[in-house]
């Protein structure tokens, strides 16, 4: 099983020069920013690779890279950028999961930068008078909010493994935010689908609708308070956040909401407060690891379930040969590998910190094994599937009740960087769904996250204990994954990620293996139409999938589905074997991704 990865990784290496589209190096002129950036999915050279959704975004990367910096450094530069030009999916007011292979060492290190409940929440966070609060009502409100994480990890990241301080790699950013960005057809979209709600806040409303309406496609977008807030942090640094002004500013915005009184939304306050950011810690959990035709895949560890349910479907998948498969066979593998993997998540994994989660025990490939026995080819396992016992696992054993997979906002964005030194981060940020809270902190230019609705309101489950319920500086469980990918000598293959609240562990899982067993070139892995299954009783399926033959054939076996228009949006680096890198992202999906390098080559 190992000589078709083998061959395939070669046959890409060398394909590799032909599939690029060489990216423009990014001006550095500080009078005005790079407006009409353009975007290329795919890009190859040397020097270092950036990729992202957001062609000023991407290039705030490379403008670090070019200057001396490391893959850490461009890392907190785009994320930084993207909080100014992807303000819906990511920025201050969120929380994110830093993967880094150190290539000195030729290790992988990571730092869990997940927002944290108030030290006053208790299981019932999200009750009243014995009752959920609808979803709905708690996602615009101050009872959603969780302590950031985002500007902590930046500065643990820069602390660690960076060659340049915040106030450096803040720079491209700040600039960004004074002197503005080309409104596209997403972003205008995306504030669309929020427009009712951002009415509700009069910051919110005036940041986000100038003049009262929708952004037009073309103009330019300046953020001036988010400026300040980037140049504030460059000179205190992060304590600005979490012992200073900004940090009093998210408080009393999280206490007591600036909702306009004649909307009649009840924004309910929250219970944040100054000791909460004061007590914020950014965690550094070993990475999780998987063996998988004989490469390394490493991921991030709980809190989030994203490295340890890819990796037990990888697990799963092992001892299938999906390099000969047919479409259907390998699209029905897939899916019912995830599926086994969801109903396993939903059981187990949780805040470490609070629950007992075997991580181990969920990698370890005799429990895999335990787990593959129930696929069959001809037939479809029934959702929600109950889980196995990964600590005493048992041929085809399901335990206990089923527990169904929790909603999550699909929005986050995602960004892989590289060096020329050969270190690589992939980094997913988020503040929750598309446009988090709706909630702008006042003179401060960012949205708050909605994050603490990732956990559970109620037990999944009321017979099965739910590792998911709220607790005091309790982590909420997430499905980020970002993901690097080692070979037998320690070296990068390639380094990846995505959006899509919980599709983000599908699209990662599907891309991986469109990567490493069926040979697509890595853009094409990316642009490949997706399937997600979370133990549902219907599987997601892009159109590109939804309208074809091969819907109709999984459904000849018995698979059940409903279209998707668009899950995820990933981005990724890989190594090439004469030491270029080539970076990759979206073609379509929101409007496309950058990829950028720092030397472009053909």
């Amino acid at each position: 099983m190992r000589r078709p990865v083998a061959r395939n990784l070669a046959l890409l290496a060398a394909g590799a020069a032909l599939l690029s589209v060489g990216a423009a190096p990014p001006t550095t002129r500080h009078e005005a920013p790079a407006r009409h950036t353009p975007k290329a999915p795919v890009a190859v050279g040397h020097g270092g690779a950036v990729s992202s959704v957001d062609a000023d975004a991407s290039a705030a990367g490379i403008e670090v890279l070019r200057k001396g910096g490391n893959a850490v450094d461009a890392a907190v530069a785009t994320a930084a950028a993207l909080g100014v030009t992807e303000p819906y999916s990511a920025g201050v007011g969120g929380g994110g999961y830093f993967v880094y292979y150190d290539a000195r060492s030729r290790t992988v290190h990571t730092l869990d930068g997940r927002e944290t409940a108030p030290l006053t929440a208790g299981s019932g966070l999200f009750l009243e008078n014995g009752e959920p609060i609808p979803f709905a009502e708690v996602v615009s409100s101050g009872l959603g909010v969780g302590a950031p994480g985002t500007p902590a990890t930046w500065q643990r990241a820069l602390d660690a493994w960076g060659r340049r301080g915040l106030s450096t790699v803040l720079k491209p950013a700040e600039r960004l935010a004074r002197d503005g960005f080309t409104v596209d057809e997403t972003f205008r979209a995306q504030t669309a689908a929020n427009e009712t709600r951002f009415r509700h806040f009069p910051d919110t409303a005036e940041l986000f609708l100038p003049g009262g309406e929708l952004p037009a496609v073309g103009s330019t977008f300046k953020n001036p308070d988010l400026a300040r807030t980037y140049k504030e942090l460059r000179r205190e640094g992060v304590d600005a956040l979490y012992r200073g002004d900004i940090g009093r500013d998210i408080v009393d915005t999280v206490g007591k909401p600036p909702v306009d009184p004649d909307s009649g939304w009840n924004a309910r306050p929250g219970e944040l407060s100054e000791r909460d950011l004061a007590a914020y810690r950014v965690t550094s959990p070993p990475p999780t690891k998987t063996s998988y035709r004989g490469l390394d895949v490493y991921s991030i560890a709980p809190s989030s379930s994203g490295g340890t349910t890819v990796g037990e479907a990888l697990n799963i998948l092992e001892r299938t040969d999906l390099s000969g498969a047919s479409d259907v066979r390998y699209l029905h593998r897939l899916i019912e590998a995830s599926r086994i993997a969801f109903a396993d998540r939903g059981r187990w994994v949780g805040d470490p910190a609070f629950e007992d989660v075997p991580a181990k025990e969920l990698l370890s490939q005799r429990f895999a094994d335990s787990r593959a026995c129930l696929i069959e080819d001809d037939a479809v396992l029934t959702s929600p599937l109950a889980p196995g016992d990964p600590r005493d696992p048992g041929p085809c054993a399901t335990g206990g009740e089923a527990a169904p997979t929790t909603y999550e906002g699909e929005n986050t964005t995602h960004l892989t960087t590289a060096d020329r030194w050969g270190n690589v981060v992939a980094y997913t940020l988020t503040i929750e769904q598309t446009g988090g809270s709706g909630i702008t902190v006042p003179g401060r230019g960012f949205l708050l996250n909605n994050e603490l609705t990732d956990f559970s309101f109620t037990p999944a489950n009321p017979a099965v204990h739910d590792p998911n319920l709220p607790g005091p500086g309790k982590r909420p469980r997430s499905s980020i994954s970002p993901t690097i990918v080692l070979d037998r000598h320690d070296r990068p293959v390639v380094a990846l990620g995505s959006p899509g609240g919980s599709t983000i562990i599908t699209t990662v899982l599907q891309t991986l293996t469109g990567f490493l067993d069926r040979g697509l070139p890595l853009v094409d892995a990316i642009a490949a139409p997706r399937a997600s299954q979370r133990n549902t009783e219907r599987t997601d399926l892009e159109p590109g999938l939804y309208d074809g033959g091969t819907r109709q054939r999984l459904e000849a076996i018995g698979h059940s589905f409903r279209e998707n228009p668009e899950i995820g949006a990933a981005t990724a680096v890989q190594r090439l074997p004469d030491g270029r890198w080539l970076a990759a992202a979206e073609k379509v999906r929101r409007g496309g991704g950058s990829a950028m390098v720092v030397r472009p080559t053909r």
